[in-house]
């Protein structure tokens, strides 16, 4: 059996508190979807279920008890996401650099590779293959950076010079 590490050794990740309007609404969205259509219609099936009987072999209930506990669950989070990160607007002082939200074409020489994301919230990523973290190497990097500068990116596995192409903002 796997010993369980403490919590409290655990290193703590420390990510932006910042989002995109977008971003925000996409939350705001989820946590509608939520709290009035799955919620509710769960909420239904754990009280059928339990109008069934014996609770101890009843699968449905189980299933869709631990259901409810899960979309309680990312419902808090939803909140708390809402109520604590800072939405970033774009200003027209951020043209030009790359700064939070910005869209930015990079190329590497040496690989052959060229490269177009944007960067964003550590909670915009999901389903988004061509976002990157604020927080990423990469972001790091190249923030506060003009078109034609270089950007070293240091990983695990060595230093990676990106150039930057072009800069662009959703407006």
């Amino acid at each position: 059996m796997r010993r369980k590490i403490p919590e409290s050794t655990l290193p703590k990740i420390i990510r932006s508190q910042m989002i995109t309007a977008e971003g925000l609404q996409k939350l705001r969205d989820e946590h509608d979807h939520l709290w009035r259509v799955e919620r509710p219609e769960t909420t239904a099936k754990v009280s059928w279920a339990a109008s069934l009987g014996d609770r101890s072999e009843n699968a449905d209930y189980h299933y869709n008890k631990k259901r409810l506990r899960e979309i309680d669950k990312r419902i808090r989070y939803l909140c708390n996401c809402i109520d604590n990160f800072k939405v970033i607007h774009y200003h027209p002082n951020q043209e030009g650099k790359v700064m939070f939200g910005a869209w930015v074409e990079v190329k590497n020489e040496a690989k052959g590779l060229q490269k177009r994301f944007r960067i964003v919230g550590y909670e915009e990523l999901t389903d988004n293959k061509d976002y990157i973290s604020m927080d990423s190497p990469m972001a790091k990097a190249l923030l506060d950076k003009t078109v034609g500068d270089v950007a070293i990116v240091q990983t695990k596995l060595g230093d990676f010079v990106w150039e930057i192409l072009k800069i662009t903002y959703q407006k």
